[in-house]
């Protein structure tokens, strides 16, 4: 008997042990960490998306999924708060300026954009 076994119809391999062929179920998923918008999209697709979830969760591309979407928000939520700062003309001289203008236009600039990222990456349709 062969040692090592492939079903084609399946993908699964599987070893001899003991005269028993036993699949390998080694994860292949690497483990990354998953940020605040990784954990929210999370959230999401486990209540709204349950058989996606459970399709990524059952081929172990659940946690490389998340850190792509977290990696894609994070630079999405940068670009767009950079973007909004320089449409809005706030600047550090406005900061030592006049800072509470400054708080309230900086206030104004993650909350759209983290809105922006929520519509866009996280709540995806």
């Amino acid at each position: 008997m062969k040692m090592y076994i492939s079903d084609e119809k399946n993908g699964m391999d599987y070893t001899l042990i003991n005269g028993v062929y036993l699949p390998n179920l080694v994860s292949t998923e690497t483990n990354y960490e998953i940020g605040m918008w990784g954990q929210r999209h999370l959230r999401y697709i486990k209540q709204h998306r349950k058989a996606f979830y459970t399709s990524l969760l059952t081929n172990c591309k659940l946690n490389s999924y998340l850190h792509d979407v977290d990696i894609r928000a994070n630079e999405m939520y940068d670009r767009l708060v950079k973007q909004l700062k320089e449409q809005q003309g706030v600047t550090e001289q406005l900061k030592s300026d006049d800072m509470m203008a400054w708080v309230q236009a900086m206030n104004s600039i993650t909350n759209q954009a983290r809105e922006i990222v929520y519509n866009e990456v996280i709540y995806m349709r």
